[in-house]
Formats: C-alpha cells, sequence, structure tokens
C-alpha cells in the first residue's frame, strides 16, 4: 500500500514539474509574441495628373468633318491661341480634309461652327478660328525638345467614338527624332515624330500630347497600325507646328523646295537585280531617273544615273529621306549634294530657287 502511494506521488511530481518547466521556457522565449500592435497605413498616389489634365482639358475639342451636310469623319483638337475676337484650334490636316462645313464641340456639349484659316498636307496640320466668346480656357504651349524618353506624358481626345470624347490616355516617351515614312496620295515623304506608348486611336488625331506640367507638346498624328505591334503611337513635335502656324493663320501656303528630278531608290533597284544601275559600292541612296530643263537640279549640274548619297553630309535613304532633307531648307539656300558618278563621289552645290507649284 505505500509503495502505490509513493507512486502515485512520484507522478503527480513529475507532472507539475512538466507543467512548470514548460511555463519557465516558454516565458523565457524571446521569440513568442507578447502582443500584436494593428496599424493604420495610408497609401497616397504621388504621381497623379489631375492637376496637369486641368489645365488642358477644356481646351480640347471635338473637330467634325461635315460634307454636304452629313457629317463624315471626326478628330480631336486645341485652342493654343485667343485674341479679342477669336480663338485659335490646331487639329490634323486629315482631320478637316475635303470638308464644305467644319464644327467643333466643346465640353460644354455645344456645337459651334468654325472656319478652316490655313492647312498643310505635308506638316499634316490645320488651323481653325471660332469666336472667342464661346471659348473659356486656351492650352499652354511647351517644349518637346526639353523632354526625354521615359518622361510621363498624357493625351486628351476622342477615340472611337464621339460618345468617348474628352478621353485622357496616361503614358511615357518611347523614342525622340523618330523618322517614320507616310504614304499619301501615292507619294512617299517622312515625317520626324515622337514616339509614345499611350494608346492613340480612331478621333485622337489632332488632339494634343501633354507633358506632366500641363503644357502641349506635341500634335498626335500618326499611328503605326500592325496586328503585331501595339502600344507605338506618333506626335508632331510642338516647335515644327509653332514654326510654321503664323503663315496657316493667315491662309498662306507653306513654300518647300522642289530640285526638279525624278528618282527612284537604289534598295529598289537592288532588290530587282538592277545592279547595273548602282556604281561602286552603293548600298541606299536615290538614283536620278530624269533631270527637268531649266531646274535647280540642271543648273547644280546633276545628271541622269547620278547616285544621290548625301544631303549637307547626311546619308540620304531613300527618295522620302531626300525630300524629308530638302524640306528643312528655305527657297534661297544652297545646299551640299555628293553623288556617285562613275563610281567616284563628286560634291556639288544646289542652289534653291524654285518651290513645288511653280
Amino acid at each position: 500500500m505505500r509503495e502505490k502511494v509513493v507512486n502515485i506521488l512520484v507522478i503527480v511530481i513529475v507532472l507539475l514539474l512538466g507543467i512548470f518547466g514548460t511555463y519557465y521556457f516558454m516565458s523565457r522565449n524571446d521569440s513568442t509574441p507578447k502582443s500584436v500592435t494593428n496599424k493604420n497605413v495610408t497609401i497616397t498616389e504621388s504621381d497623379s495628373i489631375s492637376e496637369a489634365v486641368s489645365k488642358v482639358y477644356d481646351a480640347t475639342v471635338v473637330v467634325s468633318n461635315y460634307q454636304n451636310g452629313r457629317l463624315t469623319g471626326y478628330g480631336s483638337g486645341f485652342v493654343y491661341k485667343k485674341d479679342s475676337k477669336n480663338a485659335y484650334i490646331m487639329t490634323n490636316n486629315h482631320v478637316v480634309d475635303g470638308a464644305s462645313e467644319v464644327k467643333i464641340s466643346l465640353n460644354s456639349d455645344e456645337e459651334i461652327e468654325a472656319k478652316v484659316l490655313g492647312k498643310d498636307e505635308y506638316m499634316d496640320i490645320a488651323v481653325l478660328s471660332v469666336d472667342a466668346d464661346k471659348i473659356v480656357s486656351v492650352a499652354q504651349i511647351g517644349d518637346s525638345s526639353k523632354s526625354k524618353i521615359g518622361d510621363t506624358i498624357f493625351t486628351v481626345g476622342t477615340p472611337v467614338s464621339i460618345e468617348y470624347a474628352g478621353t485622357v490616355s496616361k503614358g511615357i516617351i518611347s523614342g525622340d527624332n523618330r523618322q517614320i515614312t507616310v504614304t499619301n496620295n501615292g507619294s512617299q515623304y517622312m515625317m520626324e515624330v515622337i514616339q509614345i506608348d499611350a494608346p492613340i486611336n480612331p478621333g485622337n488625331s489632332g488632339g494634343p500630347l501633354v507633358n506632366i506640367n500641363g503644357q502641349v507638346i506635341g500634335v498626335n498624328s500618326v499611328k503605326l497600325v500592325e496586328n503585331s505591334i501595339e502600344g507605338m503611337g506618333f506626335s508632331i513635335p510642338i516647335e515644327v507646328v509653332m514654326s510654321q502656324v503664323d503663315k496657316l493663320e493667315k491662309g498662306e501656303k507653306i513654300e518647300r523646295p522642289v530640285i526638279g528630278v525624278s528618282t527612284y531608290d537604289v534598295a529598289t533597284a537592288l532588290a530587282y537585280g538592277r545592279n547595273d544601275l548602282v556604281n561602286g559600292d552603293v548600298k541606299q541612296g536615290v538614283i536620278i531617273n530624269d533631270v527637268q530643263g531649266s531646274s535647280d537640279a540642271e543648273s547644280a549640274g546633276l545628271k541622269k544615273g547620278d547616285i544621290i548619297v548625301k544631303m549637307d553630309d547626311t546619308t540620304v535613304k531613300s527618295g522620302a529621306h531626300l525630300k524629308y532633307l530638302l524640306y528643312k531648307h528655305n527657297i534661297g539656300d544652297s545646299i551640299k549634294v555628293t553623288v556617285m558618278r562613275d563610281g567616284k563621289e563628286k560634291e556639288l552645290t544646289l542652289k534653291l530657287t524654285h518651290k513645288i507649284g511653280d
């Protein structure tokens, strides 16, 4: 009996030691959390562009193209200037091309008639005017040359349908000084543009490209449309536009030089196996097919069969690129042209005296 009691006491003592030991070690273990504190976390969006959007939003309009009383197309535009009588709106040439009547729609949903003052097909820009009393906001013009790749930008426009007027799309500058080839009425020419990743859909054309400060740095014009490519939009630098806007406001035609030659690309000749037309080791440039009599080209000494490889030390890539380089000059300028003739380079001076339409 006594032995049995002793055993029970031993068991009780062991159990008590186990309980107290466990409690002791748990209370001494610093890794065991004693309490949990809940804290309120405030998230602040530091990159909101709402303030910048407000600076240009009411200056952006819908531009509608009417032909014989019927709406045939629309785009976007923005007010860039206002005086005591008129407000001036910038858009794309192709937005108003062929219109017998142009109207703009304000954010108040009011639609008013606009007058086309001037337009330029090559630059794809048109200037309109409306009664100044109807306009409440004017966009601030910036400088795209101060922008950098990666800068935040946004567009305001009318994508897909008029019911989506005033749509804001945000993105970044993906590339600057891009040269893209545009085909219009069978003629190819190059434009220097800003590449962006903000979506540009039908109806966005003519709308403003805006920096984070709310300043317009470009005019949206072209979208590269290919099934395999997305998120590539293009905008005309605002400095290019503003350099000619005074002429467009006055309805004057922008004069561009013409040298009086017909050409075809070296790359095209090589692709068709016409290596006999390409003298020397020339891979790009333009081959002169014909020289017009009494032209600037004839006066400079250019001949049929010459390959224009450089203009002012810039390598000529194609006929479209040749126009791009030529159109940077004014009537009266003299330019240096390098040609390949009989396998040798020859440098000529070309005086620009003729313009398109002469």
